[in-house]
């Protein structure tokens, strides 16, 4: 859902000596892994996004995110000089502690080469730095960050299969057939490792959800950002849920998909699925309003998200360009306890272009 956020990742200052070709989403293809859970460069953008609930031995609960972002730029692929930009690796990584009150982040930015910076094709390994995510012969990831404020080592153990986003992981963004991405999701990580800050290590564990997705096509004309969650439910089910946003705040867009503990997937068109506000809060920063607690009806059922606390904005204007909202919520099922997950809310400071 997230490529929007490389809005200001295309330098235009760049002369360009042949504009590449990059390749489009379209329905039919089929996902194959380990291939796909690596870099696809031949596309504009592409996304490891990461996100779960911590605790140590005190038993208070912490969200994390970690995110690679890939993102080709208009130079020449075919270049053959090392020094060219034709590929830029940004990374995101977030706490969020009430007990701090708001949201520690850190962002950095490089173009591929040298070692330095990458995204293997194959499988997932991207590194920017001394930070990496990477998929280990066993098939856990391992994720390493180190920031001014925290660092995380942390291992991500799959419990379940790969969930295949919209058809097949060919996932609509839009009205139109060409405004989509490839799209899939691992739920229901199983996480341990240490989180390090003030200088203090803890072991921890938890839960986590990586979203995988990679596109080449913009948004709608008339989007203007997006709402989205991932969460892991306490009896083994997943939900992502997503809407895109017009200008008025209407939606131009929906999914949801739903797959219980047996592996079965319930899927919603936009016409089944509605989000309605239920409670907002302002950014002392931005000014921008969120709406924070929000109800997400999928046909009967009603879903009810609850932040961790209320300021999780992520300021990232030093690398793509976004303020956004992204932060841990619990979920309610028809008014009982489900789970946890993440909520990301873009387009709220002003609108996502690219």
């Amino acid at each position: 859902m997230r490529y929007a956020l490389f809005g200001s990742l295309f330098l235009a200052a760049l002369s360009f000596a042949a504009p590449p070709s990059f390749s489009p989403v379209v329905p039919g293809h089929s996902l194959a892994f380990p291939r796909d859970f690596g870099a696809h460069p031949s596309f504009r953008t592409e996304w490891w996004y990461v996100t779960g609930w911590l605790q140590g031995v005190d038993q208070k609960p912490v969200g994390f995110q970690v995110t690679f972002f890939r993102s080709a730029t208009g130079h020449d692929r075919t270049n053959p000089s090392r020094f060219a930009p034709t590929q830029l690796i940004i990374a995101h990584a977030a706490l969020s502690d009430p007990r701090v009150g708001k949201l520690l982040h850190a962002q950095d930015s490089a173009r591929e080469g040298f070692g330095i910076a990458f995204a293997k094709e194959g499988d997932t390994d991207v590194k920017l730095g001394d930070w990496r995510l990477n998929r280990t012969d066993g098939g856990n990831y391992q994720a390493e960050v180190g920031a001014r404020e925290f660092a995380l080592s942390l291992t991500l153990t799959p419990k379940q299969a790969p969930l295949l986003q919209g058809d097949n992981g060919y996932s609509r963004k839009g009205p139109q057939a060409a405004q989509a991405s490839y799209y899939y999701s691992e739920p229901q990580l199983q996480v341990s490792g240490t989180v390090t800050r003030n200088g203090k290590t803890i072991k921890v564990t938890g839960t986590a959800w990586l979203d995988h997705e990679w596109s080449t096509t913009v948004l709608d004309p008339d989007a203007v950002g997006w709402d989205w969650v991932g969460a892991n439910l306490d009896d083994g089910s997943a939900l992502m849920a997503f809407q895109v946003r017009r200008k008025d705040g209407t939606r131009l867009w929906a999914h949801v998909a739903l797959r219980d503990a047996s592996g079965r997937i319930t899927r919603f068109s936009p016409d089944q699925v509605r989000f309605a506000p239920q409670r907002t809060w302002r950014s002392p920063r931005t000014n921008a309003a969120y709406p924070v607690e929000t109800r997400i009806d999928t046909g009967g059922i009603a879903w009810q998200l609850t932040p961790l606390q209320d300021d999780q904005e992520l300021d990232s204007r030093q690398s793509t360009g976004a303020v956004y909202w992204e932060g841990a919520v619990s979920v309610t099922r028809d008014g009982k306890t489900a789970g946890r997950g993440y909520l990301e809310m873009t387009g709220y400071v002003k609108p996502l272009k690219l």
